[in-house]
């Protein structure tokens, strides 16, 4: 009995398995139990075939635990594939890729890195707090941008309170931010400020 109860769970040896030869080394159902928890072999055949034809009505036949896992897992996914491989044309594309923000309850500053053709190379977040102009620091701002080798970057954050308006320490902290830009050649191409009542962009205002 004592050997049994020592014995490693399934997780355990997969999570050793995969800190050691890499995820790729596991199976498709060893990788789903590993993310969703033990499930029956037609739950395991729904996820198989919904990764190879896309239908997400096969998720329906989930458990409900793992569905809900699930829909968490498939949500960071699309976050993450929409933010690297979006070209940015206009703010309002800027504004959905961090629609997420509009209801925080704390200031958040991000950095978007572009690529020449203006395509979103990473999304960082490099500040949360109230922001003035000697908080957000250029070096935040910049190091990834130049780790990146990025063309171009956008700034964004949001204002809790919903006011679409930039302060005077928004334009006080931008000027002083595109100003080092222009000196590491890495312009700001756009900030964008996200309210849960809609955003504001400092090129559409001209500001930029």
């Amino acid at each position: 009995m004592k050997d049994l109860e020592h014995q490693p769970s399934q997780n355990s040896v997969l999570a050793q398995t995969i800190a050691e030869k890499g995820a790729s080394y596991c199976k498709n159902p060893d990788l789903y139990t590993f993310l969703f928890g033990k499930m029956n072999y037609r739950s395991r055949k729904a996820l198989d075939r919904y990764f190879n034809s896309g239908d997400r009505h096969l998720i329906e036949e989930l458990p409900k635990k793992v569905k809900l896992k699930f829909s968490a897992f498939m949500e960071l996914g699309d976050r993450y594939f929409l933010k690297t491989g979006t070209t940015i044309t206009h703010s309002r594309e800027i504004a959905e890729l961090c629609s997420d923000m509009k209801d925080l309850k704390q200031e958040h500053f991000v950095v978007l890195t572009l690529n020449g053709g203006n395509t979103v190379i990473a999304r960082r977040t490099v500040f949360v707090g109230t922001l003035n102009r000697s908080l957000v620091h250029p070096r935040e701002v910049f190091a990834d941008a130049i780790t990146d080798r990025a063309a171009n970057i956008v700034i964004v954050h949001n204002h809790p309170s919903g006011n679409i308006e930039p302060s005077l320490e928004d334009i006080e902290m931008t000027q002083k931010l595109m100003k080092v830009g222009e000196l590491v050649s890495i312009p700001i191409i756009d900030h964008v400020i996200v309210t849960k009542n809609g955003h504001y962009s400092f090129h559409g205002n001209g500001k930029i």
